[in-house]
């Protein structure tokens, strides 16, 4: 059986709901689209430097990283990972595609006023597929998923502000709405539960 840390999965969990709940009350006091406006500021050149890089976090080929590491090093843990990883991609393109019709990005809603959104240059803003963010639901599913395997208590704290950052790099980018970050973080902790529980009664009809 491996041993796993569930009091720091516990608290990265809490605080990831709680960060999905104060986005998503921001955005429906003051609207998504104003709450998109107020984050979505030009920070210069360093800025736009710095968050066209970090948003990597949370993009496929870490995920990719992440599963090779531990397919070398701690391959029990894989099927964790790989499930976590079908079953996120499952529900975000799901509700992408066919529960959430239409699904504009900011670009697309912001059509009339594009100088009011800052965007980066040389980096392709897409149109559509808006809810939730895919990025955001794979830094926080890495995120919760490290908090997991890890004995390090800093992991909780280190690791939330890597993933929040990935968040907030889509807005940055205007590439999401705050609302998709928030339904992007819900989807990842919905993913690692449901992975986790069926990996663990796998496990006791293995060992029973």
């Amino acid at each position: 059986m491996l041993l796993n840390n569930y009091s720091s999965l516990y608290k990265a969990t809490i605080i990831s709901v709680f960060t999905a709940i104060i986005i998503a009350g921001f955005s429906f006091i003051i609207g998504k689209e104003n709450l998109l406006l107020l984050l979505n500021k030009n920070l210069g050149k360093f800025g736009d430097f710095f968050f066209n890089y970090a948003t990597y976090i949370g993009d496929g080929i870490v995920w990719a990283l992440f599963g090779i590491y531990f397919l070398i090093f701690e391959r029990k843990r894989l099927p964790l990972i790989l499930l976590t990883i079908l079953i996120s991609t499952i529900f975000v393109h799901t509700i992408k595609g066919h529960l959430i019709v239409p699904n504009f990005r900011p670009i697309e809603v912001f059509a009339s006023i594009l100088n009011q959104v800052h965007t980066i240059n040389g980096v392709e803003v897409h149109y559509g597929g808006s809810f939730p963010s895919g990025h955001t639901t794979q830094a926080f599913s890495m995120y919760l998923l490290f908090c997991l395997f890890s004995s390090k208590k800093w992991m909780i704290l280190v690791g939330y502000f890597l993933a929040i950052l990935v968040g907030y790099s889509r807005v940055y980018q205007a590439q999401h709405f705050p609302i998709d970050v928030a339904g992007g973080i819900i989807v990842a902790i919905i993913s690692v539960l449901i992975s986790l529980q069926i990996v663990k009664k796998f496990q006791k009809n293995n060992y029973s």
